[in-house]
């Protein structure tokens, strides 16, 4: 897996200076790359009895859709205020550099249903626990979390506990 990270690129005071930027669009210009990302995922989910795979905006939608077909899983989007047409409900969140909020479909997830999260990246885990906390609000049961890349030195998996949590690559400091 440690190839993959040949795939990524640092950029250094993006989007604010301090902070370095895990840029994966060269991985998803290589479809072998992107592919054998993909496949990863989808090792660390097989056999789990998911209902939903949740997409976060914007990254996540890219694995979370490819992921929906090869286990074949529901998928649910969670996205940016004013993006989704339906009836939403809302979360706000703190990031490493300001705030946001996240929206989802009131009738995106149903009682009980199972549901593992998906985004490209974990740094704090302040989006990744605002989607998780959407999800619970509707109902449904969060599995966990899965991300191609986890920021191990900012802590993001503590705002995501008890909830399991699964990355393919870890980064440090």
């Amino acid at each position: 897996m440690e190839n993959l990270k040949e795939y990524i690129r640092d950029i250094p005071g993006f989007p604010k200076e301090g902070i370095i930027f895990h840029d994966i669009t060269p991985l998803l210009q290589n479809a072998k790359a992107f592919e054998a990302a993909v496949d990863e995922m989808a090792k660390i989910l097989d056999g789990k009895e998911i209902d939903y795979l949740v997409g976060i905006e914007a990254r996540g939608f890219i694995f979370a859709s490819a992921l929906a077909v090869k286990l074949g899983t529901g998928l649910v989007i969670v996205r940016k205020p004013g993006k989704l047409p339906y009836v939403t409900i809302n979360a706000t969140y703190n990031l490493e550099y300001g705030s946001d909020s996240l929206e989802i479909h009131r009738d995106a997830i149903h009682e009980g249903s199972k549901v593992v999260l998906i985004d490209d990246l974990l740094a704090t885990g302040g989006t990744a626990a605002a989607a998780g906390d959407l999800i619970e609000q509707l109902g449904g049961e969060v599995l966990g979390y899965c991300f191609l890349v986890e920021l191990t030195e900012l802590g993001g998996d503590k705002k995501l506990e008890p909830h399991n949590i699964w990355s393919v690559l870890k980064y440090s400091s």
